[in-house]
């Protein structure tokens, strides 16, 4: 069997709407134990880990992603959630890492998987906000005044001690309020500021690594 197709494994990251204006694709949900695996038995060129299950079943194993990694005339990007993970594993034998996610582990900034990991209800919806993302918001809306230093160290304890499959801005915000009502009014601000302002560095990532495989497609086929 053989595509000459990208395959991207792709969910809660980034729409495959938002994903096909940028590259088309073979776009797979998030990929699980074995779909890495069966890639190796056909003539994929280019494969983009984005999006894995943590929870709702068992991800890729590093050694599945190494053998698709070896496999002659293959190559495998990784950014933003699992894929961002297996790439700092397996750089040293040939995986592409791409976007911040992806350095902020490899420099050992960050180092644990409860960073990225999300629940999602299917292929598009999703329950959970992954805490490298609330880290994110939580950075620009002091940054833009919105909530001081105090506020944002206490939402960023309490996203910490939530359980990631739990973990959205109104549960947060409201388990804030409980415990530090004196702070309710920046609360509320950062509250309706993720409203309007929400933002992803996964998504962010994600972007970037089908920008680089289209560039390798453009420099393919030139």
């Amino acid at each position: 069997m053989s595509t000459s197709r990208p395959i991207i494994f792709l969910g809660p990251s980034l729409s495959v709407e938002k994903a096909r204006r940028i590259l088309e694709a073979d776009y797979r949900k998030p990929a699980k134990k074995g779909d890495l695996l069966q890639l190796t038995f056909n003539e994929t060129k280019i494969v983009g880990l984005i999006d894995g299950f943590f929870l709702q079943d068992y991800p890729p194993t590093p050694i599945e992603v190494y053998n698709l990694v070896r496999k002659k005339g293959t190559t495998v990007y990784g950014s933003s959630s699992l894929g961002a993970l297996r790439a700092v594993e397996l750089s040293k034998y040939g995986m592409i890492g791409v976007g911040k996610i992806f350095n902020l582990f490899r420099n050992g900034i960050l180092d644990s998987d409860d960073e990225v990991a999300v629940t999602f209800t299917d292929y598009s919806n999703y329950k959970s906000e992954a805490l490298i993302d609330i880290r994110y918001n939580l950075f620009l809306a002091q940054k833009m005044k919105v909530i001081d230093k105090e506020v944002k160290r206490i939402i960023l304890r309490v996203s910490k001690q939530t359980y990631f499959p739990y973990r959205t801005y109104s549960d947060i915000l409201d388990t804030c309020k409980q415990k530090y009502p004196g702070f309710t009014l920046q609360i509320e601000k950062f509250r309706e500021h993720i409203r309007l302002n929400r933002k992803s560095l996964k998504e962010n990532d994600a972007i970037i690594l089908l920008e680089r495989i289209k560039d390798r497609m453009n420099s393919i086929n030139a």
